[in-house]
């Protein structure tokens, strides 16, 4: 099926941020679009809004009959005996990924993906920013909602597309990239990989052979050893103090981080400005930067979008602020983004206790990473863990947060129920409250913030 001949798309799992984006892009285009989520969101409502008709229920029999002008859609996240996709996987019906449809739209574009276990969608989102400023007029898929782009899909006006590229099922292997990112490669979605060196080689490795021939993989300098002997692909290496993009002079003015930029050439950009916490956010600044160079930005573009640049939703979001108590969610859901998220908490409040609440993501996940998770968690002054977010899968037989929780050596650590949690941060009037993961924690957020404004006058936020 070509997609210039698709007049109607299904969506099962339309809820969910990469779907939705896809969503969005083929709505731009006149095509009517429908679908199932399982839980109706802020996000599944403003869809509504946008013209798609979506249900909460399985209903097979509200999928449309197979048609040469229809496309059925899918996320690897829905079970496999899910009514409607059996009925579709049985029928005449023409059935794809999200991952093959991002493939399809992006294989007649010049390509930018950026891959990585950690930083994707705001190294995403600030590459789109910045190349949006430089006048390149990208589309972009991303992986969150940005607060600058209105949104989670940006219908551009140019051949230049962004997607997030995402390892997960070893999705990223449809794209065909002009330039590609590699923003990490720890061990993750072992359930899908095995182990770590079947997913360099199987996930991360066989994405960088899909870039174009003559085009461009932007790797961090400590990962590069990985992407050795590509035919005819120029790797460039980017870092904090060390690689061909190199961030240098870091220090806090205002409020603010502060960096110099070397390039490749030894140019020096001085004194770019950005508003993200954490030493993270400037490697994934420097990694958009050097994407945005290569595709054609002058420097004042990198000046100005940077400066500019507000973050996204659910990325060290600052959801309330008194001159008390600060609440922030995060989305980290790796032992390395948990650290991440704590140690730019300390960095921008080193002189209040750091508290947080986590929501394991996965059963495997949860099995695999638990002495990590247990060890991030244990830098803060105060943690809780609340149950895990199965999301697509099944319990695993003595996976629970327990795990987690007795891995711990913070003696200021509870195992609550998520009502419990709701109890026990009501009762905060100092501090930072980081709320982190990447399950339905985000609900839960809303209520904890709720509990707070009934109490306190925000300051700012």
């Amino acid at each position: 099926m070509q997609l210039s001949d698709v007049e109607r798309v299904y969506f099962i799992g339309i809820g969910g941020i990469g779907m939705s984006a896809v969503a969005r892009y083929f709505r731009s285009r006149g095509v009517a679009v429908a679908g199932y989520d399982k839980t109706r969101t802020l996000l599944t409502e403003t869809l509504e809004g946008e013209g798609m008709d979506i249900h909460y229920t399985a209903r097979p029999e509200l999928v449309p009959d197979a048609a040469a002008d229809l496309l059925i859609v899918y996320t690897p996240a829905i079970p496999k005996d899910f009514p409607e996709l059996v009925k579709v996987m049985s029928g005449d019906y023409t059935v794809m990924k999200r991952s093959q449809v991002l493939g399809l739209i992006s294989e007649a574009m010049r390509c930018v993906g950026v891959a990585g276990t950690h930083g994707k969608t705001t190294t995403t989102t600030i590459t789109t920013y910045l190349m949006m400023t430089a006048g390149l007029n990208p589309s972009a898929f991303l992986g969150g909602i940005a607060r600058d782009l209105d949104g989670n899909y940006v219908h551009g006006q140019s051949d230049w597309v962004v997607v997030e590229a995402d390892e997960y099922d070893r999705s990223f292997l449809t794209l065909q990239p002009e330039i590609a990112v590699v923003l990490s490669t720890d061990p993750d979605h072992l359930d899908i990989y095995g182990d770590h060196d079947n997913m360099l080689e199987t996930g991360f490795r066989a994405f960088a052979r899909q870039i174009k021939p003559g085009g461009q993989l932007i790797v961090r300098y400590d990962v590069a050893e990985h992407f050795t002997g590509l035919d005819e692909v120029l790797v460039t290496t980017f870092g904090i103090g060390r690689g061909d993009f190199c961030a240098y002079n870091i220090r806090v003015v205002d409020g603010a981080f502060q960096f110099d930029l070397r390039e490749p050439d030894g140019h020096l950009i001085q004194n770019l400005r950005t508003a993200l916490p954490g030493r993270h956010n400037i490697e994934n600044a420097v990694a958009a930067c050097a994407v945005t160079r290569l595709a054609g930005g002058e420097e004042e573009h990198l000046r100005e979008g940077l400066a500019n640049f507000h973050g996204i939703a659910r990325r060290f979001e600052t959801v309330l602020r008194t001159d008390e108590l600060v609440i922030i969610d995060d989305y980290a859901h790796h032992p390395t983004e948990l650290g991440a998220a704590i140690a730019a908490a300390r960095e921008l409040y080193p002189d209040r206790p750091i508290r947080g609440v986590f929501q394991p993501h996965l059963y495997s996940r949860t099995q695999d990473f638990a002495p990590g998770f247990a060890r991030a968690l244990d830098t803060l002054d105060e943690a809780i863990i609340i149950p895990i977010y199965p999301a697509r899968e099944e319990p695993i037989p003595g996976i629970t947060s327990q795990l987690v929780y007795g891995m711990m050596k913070n003696e200021k650590r509870r195992l609550l129920t998520d009502t419990q949690m709701l109890e026990a941060t009501a009762e905060l009037t100092d501090g930072v409250l980081l709320l982190l993961g990447a399950g339905d924690i985000d609900a839960l957020v809303r209520r904890v913030v709720a509990q707070h404004r009934k109490t306190t006058v925000p300051h700012g936020k």
